[in-house]
């Protein structure tokens, strides 16, 4: 695990601490002493745990800001407190004291609070002891902590894997689409860049299930998948959109492109059966529809499926095995406007 760290504090604070930080060589580590820069730091680069020197300006404040931000709450907050007078105070006015002051950088947003001595000071400081072992202890739990916390990214970027998924397919799901459509529609209008996409539905499947049984529905299914996988562009994203139903968004496409695409995966289907085991070879077809995003579209995308779904739908109706454009498909309905 390439564990990073962010010290807070000048490098004269930094030559105080212990050899195992400083010359590890497992550790990324950053020294800044500027407060704004700190958090901009940690904005862009999150580190794994922070150090804090108490007595640079700037210190409670970079606690408190990092303990408000949710996104940011596995980081590892070690407060050393260095401050002469504290720690004059704190062999002066015993444990009392020394707890109320731990209570204080706890509450500030700190998740370890340590009175910090160097070394060389340690015999003329009154009721003290050296800090580095405690440092150390605190360094092994935040380590422990980020370890956690990639641990359960992990776990959640598998499950999200797992249910943005179609099982037999492997496409990405209906799910996935619901969740990446509105996000090409807000990227398609910040960029002023074109966005299409296409549904798609096997012509007659219902007549190979009935006629060869579900499993080879299926196997069917998964073939039919892979030949539209292969002859995708990049920009382009499959998914399975519902039994024999499939939507494929294309980023950065004109509805004349998209017209074109969706022909070319039309002939690429109907040109070459799908052989399924060496008893069946199946010839099919499929019915598609292609819609543009247009100004007045909602940015969920559903005004976007609802017309290609008419697409599909006049496809279907007029023979099947064929491409229906919105374009077209509203151009014909104006003609017939216009002659009534």
């Amino acid at each position: 695990m390439n564990i990073s760290i962010l010290v807070y504090g000048s490098h004269k604070f930094l030559s105080t601490l212990p050899d195992q930080i400083r010359y590890a060589t497992t550790f990324s580590i950053e020294v800044i002493a500027n407060v704004i820069q700190a958090v901009s730091h940690i904005k862009m680069t999150p580190p794994d745990i922070i150090i804090v020197q108490a007595s640079l300006d700037g210190s409670t404040e970079l606690c408190l800001w990092l303990k408000d931000q949710a996104k940011l709450s596995w980081v590892y907050c070690i407060l050393l407190e260095d401050n002469s007078q504290h720690l004059t105070n704190r062999s002066k006015q015993g444990w009392e004291w020394d707890l109320e002051m731990t209570s204080t950088a706890l509450k500030q947003g700190a998740d370890a609070y340590i009175w910090h001595i160097p070394e060389e000071q340690i015999d003329s400081c009154a009721d003290s002891t050296p800090s580095h072992s405690l440092i150390l202890a605190q360094l092994t739990v935040g380590l422990r902590k980020a370890q956690k916390y990639r641990d359960l990214l992990r776990t959640n970027d598998l499950l999200s894997a797992i249910a943005l998924a179609d099982s037999l397919t492997e496409m990405n799901n209906r799910r996935a689409l619901e969740w990446d459509l509105p996000r090409q529609i807000q990227k398609s209008r910040e960029q002023a860049s074109p966005l299409s996409l296409i549904i798609l539905d096997v012509d007659y499947f219902k007549k190979v299930n009935d006629t060869y049984g579900h499993l080879v529905g299926d196997r069917l299914l998964q073939l039919l998948c892979s030949r539209l996988r292969q002859n995708l562009r990049y920009q382009d994203t499959p998914f399975r959109y519902g039994g024999e139903e499939f939507v494929i968004l294309l980023a950065n496409t004109t509805g004349e492109e998209a017209l074109i695409v969706a022909r070319r995966l039309n002939r690429l289907v109907n040109e070459k059966p799908f052989t399924i085991n060496s008893q069946h070879t199946i010839n099919v077809t499929i019915s598609l529809g292609t819609a543009s995003l247009e100004a007045d579209d909602d940015e969920q995308g559903f005004s976007l499926l609802d017309r290609a779904d008419q697409c599909l739908l006049q496809a279907k109706a007029t023979g099947r095995n064929q491409v229906i454009s919105w374009d077209y498909l509203s151009h014909v309905s104006h003609l017939k406007a216009a002659s009534s």
